[in-house]
């Protein structure tokens, strides 16, 4: 469990095949040295166990699907990546709860800058949008951000100085894909939903109400 508060910024020494995995050795300092096998680490956003360390770097094994259902499918040698160990339970949780497991990924299709700031515009499926709510909390590439406006197929996010300077969302291109991890409590009432009522939208949106919500324990 992540809180989507970045660490530092680490780079791909090598990311290479063995077998059916892929080993990912990570040029990260600022934390390689407090880390110990078979610890969780998000790397940019997704879910990774460290299989050994030195004081400087560590290495991931990631499955072939993690590789070709992220952004790792694109990572080469010398490419950024966000970091962020595990989260203890007895720490404040500054962002929100992450889970690491990403749901897919978003293509930045616009970039508005401010004075200091920036505002990101993504485009997705609807499988991500369904997802995201305006004014919550949407993961990308491992950083917490605050959704400022979602449709059907795309999703914006504001983000301060701090964020752009601290993580790798401030390299972002217009054409860059990311990792997207949705709400996860949203995701689980989404999937409760689904799974009480009829596939058949206008049944769905007509059956929803407070009295069913609280029937299902909602209230």
């Amino acid at each position: 469990m992540f809180t989507g508060l970045i660490e530092t910024i680490g780079n791909i020494e090598n990311i290479s095949p063995r077998g059916d995995i892929w080993k990912c050795d990570i040029l990260a300092p600022a934390i390689a040295g407090k880390l110990s096998e078979g610890d969780s680490v998000s790397v940019s956003g997704a879910c990774c166990t460290v299989t050994n360390h030195d004081y400087k770097s560590f290495s991931v094994e990631l499955m072939e699907e993690t590789r070709r259902r992220t952004k790792f499918e694109s990572l080469r040698n010398s490419s950024k990546v966000n970091l962020e160990r595990a989260l203890k339970l007895d720490s404040r949780i500054d962002g929100h709860l992450v889970s690491g497991h990403i749901d897919g990924m978003a293509v930045v299709s616009d970039i508005k800058n401010g004075i200091s700031s920036k505002e990101l515009h993504f485009t997705a499926t609807p499988e991500i949008t369904s997802g995201i709510v305006q004014k919550g909390s949407v993961t990308v590439d491992g950083v917490s951000l605050t959704v400022i406006d979602r449709g059907e197929d795309f999703f914006s996010v504001g983000i301060i100085p701090t964020t752009l300077s601290a993580t790798t969302i401030g390299d972002l291109r217009i054409g860059d894909k990311v990792n997207i991890e949705t709400d996860m409590i949203g995701k689980y009432i989404l999937s409760f939903l689904k799974s009480r009522f009829s596939e058949d939208k206008d049944i769905v949106k007509n059956s929803i109400t407070w009295d069913k919500l609280i029937e299902y324990g909602w209230g």
